[in-house]
């Protein structure tokens, strides 16, 4: 797919590999949360299924997802607030940062300091987002030209070999149904959800391929912060 990025890769091995466990698993903890308030069936609601597939993957703890749901009625605690925040980081490189807060006060701020600090800086509404489009984002560890043709008879809009498998984009309406085929194919499916894809990419190289790399780090490592997408290349 036009727009295809290296950076969603080097992400999804860093998110693999974290020894930051408790981290990710608040991460994916909020997203859980968050999810649940339009109904705790995952069978009736994609968007939970989705991220229980996600804490499933991550070997999340049953007892932490139990708890995530369990916010949804308990009136005590704190409302989570979804936000996206669009920036730029070195050589002009489109940055879409999403978070789940219970005080947009504390995390704006973190966000703005922690790009500052590195080299970026925050950017208007709609600046940045025309520039990605919301797909569904497919992982099967299989590899090969007939993993590639079971992926487009499955309903994908596109597929490629990456490193740890063949990357499938899909529809967002159509992630769970694309999903469910594979599977159904025999195919291992390793990660499945929504993300933002670029649609065009801004090549990123040298010092600054290194700045950009140090700074999604540091925006991926604010507790508030659950996903992040650039269009470099």
């Amino acid at each position: 797919m036009s727009g295809h990025s290296k950076w969603a890769t080097t992400k999804r091995q860093k998110a693999v590999v974290d020894a930051k466990r408790g981290a990710l698993f608040t991460k994916i903890g909020n997203q859980i949360a968050i999810a649940a308030r339009h109904g705790t069936d995952p069978n009736m609601n994609p968007s939970l299924a989705m991220v229980l597939e996600k804490a499933r993957l991550a070997n999340m703890p049953k007892a932490n997802i139990e708890r995530a749901i369990a916010r949804v009625a308990d009136k005590s605690a704190a409302a989570l607030i979804e936000e996206t925040y669009e920036a730029y980081g070195p050589a002009g490189a489109g940055i879409i940062i999403e978070v789940a807060t219970d005080n947009k006060n504390r995390t704006l701020p973190e966000v703005r300091h922690t790009l500052e600090k590195n080299g970026g800086r925050m950017a208007d509404p709609g600046s940045v987002m025309f520039q990605f489009s919301r797909k569904g984002v497919i992982v099967i560890s299989d590899k090969g030209e007939d993993a590639l043709m079971t992926a487009l008879e499955a309903g994908a809009e596109d597929a490629e070999e990456v490193e740890d498998g063949i990357e499938i984009f899909t529809p967002s309406s159509d992630l769970m149904k694309v999903r469910a085929s594979l599977i159904e194919a025999g195919m291992t499916v390793t990660e499945a959800e929504l993300k933002y894809v670029p649609t065009s990419t801004v090549p990123v190289e040298g010092d600054n391929s290194e700045k950009l790399e140090k700074l999604l780090d540091a925006i991926d490592d604010l507790d508030d912060v659950t996903a992040v997408y650039t269009n470099a290349e």
